[in-house]
């Protein structure tokens, strides 16, 4: 028989909290502020009840994220329902099980090992591309600058070198996709599913669904003609899940690909791009740090030799700080426990819902002294668990383009800061903004790039 232990603290309710929808609002509108005022009151998790649900659980602690992390899968499933509309039910973001495993060895080899080489090119093409359009004394949208290089860079990556119409137009489609549900208002609508409804072209979610048929649309072409083109010298990601095969030797279906595709494409630009334009904002504002940086810089060739770029420590250090501060997903995705269970001192009910908070991890002030300042350097005297930096979250639903992601952000930087000088536009610090189920800088911030001597 089970004894029954000590809940989590839950927050009182009060007139900032009058309701579970008013608490969800402040969630969506100020997520940083909300999380950070409950951990000032509880140092390790809190928990949120709602009428007629099990709670919704907040960790962390290292030691109850390392709990959560290496429990056997069979004890959770997924609950990342917010994302269905955008990734598709066959998405490895929303599979659990036997099929989320089969699913995650099939992605998992296109972003690891020798093909980093290729990918360094594609990155640092792109990148050089887009900031040769800049123009002295000229500001420039950084967060659209970025979005170009993150964009066109999965979508390399993926469909390959070749650009065609069909590419363009998918580029379009998906980050105006995303601009209907970019803004904190317009968040609402993942999160709300009473907001949900299809009122006509015009209408909010009537033109986000129409924008995402599109899409649909052109992946499906896409593959179609992949399939009847097959060529066996294509190393890009879609021409390997097409041969991929799994332990009972059946290839992808089409809408399994479909939806993995979307799956990359969505989460591989969008993502980074926001993470690359905080490591901007971060290093513009440090001089220290920018120094030490365009001194390690000046050892290499930026250009001749990529891959020694990524290997440069003060730079991984800064990706690495950029990261613990603005990770890319301010939480885990969601897991649900299947049986009753125990983590830390606390006892759970089967159906609780637990969130490792990844941006209150990164905050401990006993793990990170000073965590609100930008410190590169202490990722050079400390190794940091996996329960303790986790930006992109852990177990067996670490994100599986990690290295990708950490690799394009080292290369992008190492382009941008060997030939430029930044300077922001304003004097206002900028306040993080919910961007979808991110946090990210605000779409108006601007630099201007005059070129280093």
């Amino acid at each position: 028989m089970t004894t029954k232990l000590q809940q989590p603290p839950s927050p009182k309710r009060s007139f900032r909290f009058p309701a579970p929808q008013m608490r969800s609002l402040r969630f969506i509108f100020n997520p940083l502020q909300v999380m950070e005022g409950y951990a000032q009151q509880y140092p390790d998790c809190f928990s949120l009840t709602y009428e007629n649900s099990p709670p919704v659980v907040y960790f962390y602690h290292p030691e109850a994220i390392r709990q959560i992390f290496t429990a056997p899968e069979s004890w959770f499933k997924t609950s990342a329902k917010i994302l269905l509309p955008i990734v598709g039910n066959n998405s490895l973001i929303v599979l659990s099980g036997d099929r989320h495993q089969s699913q995650r060895k099939l992605l998992m080899p296109p972003f690891h090992g020798a093909r980093m080489q290729a990918y360094a090119k594609l990155i640092t093409r792109i990148t050089q591309d887009v900031i040769s359009d800049w123009q002295p004394n000229r500001p420039f949208n950084v967060r659209q600058a970025m979005q170009e290089v993150s964009l066109k860079t999965i979508l390399g990556a993926v469909f390959g070198l070749e650009q065609d119409e069909q590419d363009g137009e998918l580029q379009k489609l998906l980050i105006s996709l995303l601009d209907t549900v970019g803004s904190p208002l317009a968040s609402s609508l993942l999160f709300f599913r009473g907001l949900q409804k299809d009122w006509g072209a015009l209408s909010p979610w009537g033109r986000f669904l129409r924008r995402k048929e599109k899409i649909d649309s052109l992946l499906l072409a896409k593959i179609a003609q992949r399939r009847t083109e097959a060529d066996p010298e294509r190393t890009d990601i879609l021409s390997l899940l097409l041969t991929a095969r799994d332990e009972d030797g059946q290839p992808m279906t089409d809408e399994e690909l479909k939806d993995e595709l979307l799956t990359l494409l969505f989460a591989g630009h969008e993502t980074t791009a926001s993470a690359i334009a905080w490591a901007l904002y971060l290093v513009e504002r440090s001089p220290e740090v920018k120094s030490k940086l365009q001194q390690e810089l000046s050892q290499v060739s930026v250009l001749e030799d990529p891959l020694a770029v990524t290997k440069l420590k003060y730079l991984t250090a800064i990706v690495q700080e950029t990261l613990r501060i603005y990770p890319i997903a301010v939480n885990s995705f969601p897991r649900v426990c299947l049986k009753p269970i125990k983590i830390m001192d606390y006892w759970f009910e089967a159906e609780t819902t637990f969130f490792v908070s990844i941006y209150l991890t990164h905050r401990r002030q006993d793990l990170y002294p000073q965590p609100d300042c930008f410190q590169p350097e202490r990722f050079l005297t400390k190794q940091f668990s996996a329960y303790e930096y986790l930006p992109f979250g852990g177990g067996n639903r670490l994100c599986i383009g990690y290295a990708f992601a950490q690799f394009e952000m080292k290369l992008v930087l190492a382009n941008i800061f060997s030939q430029f000088e930044l300077t922001k536009v304003g004097q206002q610090p900028v306040r993080p903004t919910r961007r979808g189920v991110t946090v990210a800088p605000p779409g108006n911030m601007q630099m201007i790039a005059k070129l280093r001597s």
